[in-house]
C-alpha cells in the first residue's frame, strides 16, 4: 500500500509575528503629542476630541494632556485627550 511519510513539521513551520496591539496609555495617564494610545484591528476604540486615528486604527494624540476613556454612544467607546490645566502664577502678597 502506497504512503507519503509524515511532513507535518515542514509543512507547518509558517507563523506569523506578533503585532503587539492593545492599549498602549492608559486613562489618567500623560501623553505628548503623537504619542501612541491604542494599536486595534478595526476600530473598537474611536476617536474622540485632540486624538487623531491612523490608516491601520492606531490611535494617537494631537496634543499634549491626559488620555481619557469614555462612551460615544450605547454601543461605541471612544479615546480622548484632555489639555492639561493651564497654571496660572500664584500671585504673592507682598
Amino acid at each position: 500500500m502506497a504512503h507519503k511519510k509524515g511532513v507535518g513539521s515542514s509543512r507547518n513551520g509558517r507563523d506569523s509575528n506578533p503585532k503587539y496591539q492593545g492599549v498602549k496609555k492608559f486613562g489618567g495617564e500623560r501623553v505628548v503629542a503623537r504619542n501612541i494610545i491604542i494599536r486595534q484591528d478595526g476600530t473598537k476604540w474611536h476617536p474622540g476630541r485632540n486624538v487623531g486615528m491612523g490608516s491601520d486604527y492606531t490611535i494617537y494624540a494631537l496634543i499634549d494632556g491626559v488620555v481619557k476613556f469614555g462612551h460615544k454612544n450605547s454601543k461605541r467607546y471612544k479615546v480622548s485627550v484632555e489639555p492639561k490645566a493651564k497654571r496660572t502664577p500664584a500671585t504673592s502678597a507682598a
